[in-house]
């Protein structure tokens, strides 16, 4: 039987050579509403869901991404992965602009994100997060690229910044003194919130550009952010294909059972409202709700 692979990334991702019944789903959730509506096709026996981020047109700025949302609207279509595509900039001198980056890890410098679906409900849970990505995910679009021709840099750091300013010299300089591999503006909490509804994550990161720490390098700017963007959409697209010929079983995966014994709260103390809000990621653990 074939899977569901969720991809959150930009337009034109979804413009696939043998997709096949592609649709489009408007979801709604009980976090509101995600970004536009879903894209829905087959390549061969897995479904794939394509969900644009920031929306079609690039209307929303990443601070104010609905991430619930998408990740709920993409479980309840049946994701059982998800694989992240973004752009990022480089934070060192051998990740080059147009290449390649299968990040392992993240460093959070968000500030006014809603990154848990465990808020103001009246239910506790915290989820292990010392490995934010999925390894066989990772792995599986590490040989997709391969099988694609594209070379991919494999581990690394993310740092989420906030936003939607690109980083000062010494933000940039200080994160380069930590150690980090690349920066950007969506992972976060988008890979928190991942976890939680028990979805194996990957996180594809696009280099397009050298940051502003780079002094032989022009500052970047949004104009020579989008002209890489146009020659990695491609490299992503041909990864995706391949990806969806090779996709590792999600229910092996730790994620998939990452809610079991991180619930704080007895059962006797969530409200029928809370079941309802939460249902798409913790119905499993009540069904007799």
């Amino acid at each position: 039987m074939g899977q569901t692979l969720g991809v959150i990334g930009g337009s034109g991702l979804y413009e696939l050579e043998g997709l096949t019944g592609v649709e489009e789903v408007r979801v709604s959730t009980s976090f509101g509403e995600p970004s536009d509506a879903v894209i829905r096709g087959k390549l061969g026996d897995t479904t794939l869901l394509f969900l644009p981020r920031h929306g079609r047109g690039h209307r929303i700025p990443p601070h104010r991404i609905n991430y619930r949302a998408n990740i709920l609207a993409l479980k309840q279509l049946g994701a059982e992965q998800v694989l992240s595509v973004s752009a990022v900039g480089s934070l060192r001198e051998d990740r080059h602009p147009g290449e390649l980056v299968l990040v392992d890890q993240f460093l959070d410098r968000t500030r006014q994100r809603a990154s848990t679906f465990f808020d103001d409900l009246g239910v506790v849970a915290h989820v292990g997060l010392g490995d934010p990505v999925d390894h066989a995910l990772t792995q599986a679009t590490a040989a997709a690229a391969q099988a694609a021709g594209i070379a991919v840099h494999i581990g690394g750091t993310y740092v989420c910044m906030e936003g939607p300013q690109f980083s000062s010299r010494a933000e940039s300089e200080m994160y380069r003194g930590l150690g980090a591999s690349v920066i950007g503006m969506t992972n976060l909490p988008e890979a928190k919130l991942a976890r939680e509804a028990e979805l194996p994550y990957a996180s594809l990161a696009m280099v397009t550009d050298y940051d502003c720490w780079h002094q032989s390098e022009e500052a970047v700017t949004v104009e020579a952010v989008i002209a890489v963007m146009h020659g990695n959409v491609k490299k992503a697209r041909a990864i995706v294909r391949e990806l969806a010929t090779r996709l590792p079983d999600a229910s092996k995966s730790p994620t998939a059972n990452a809610l079991n014994g991180a619930i704080i709260t007895p059962p006797a103390h969530i409200d029928a409202n809370a079941r309802r809000a939460l249902a798409p990621i913790m119905k499993k653990y009540f069904p007799e709700q």
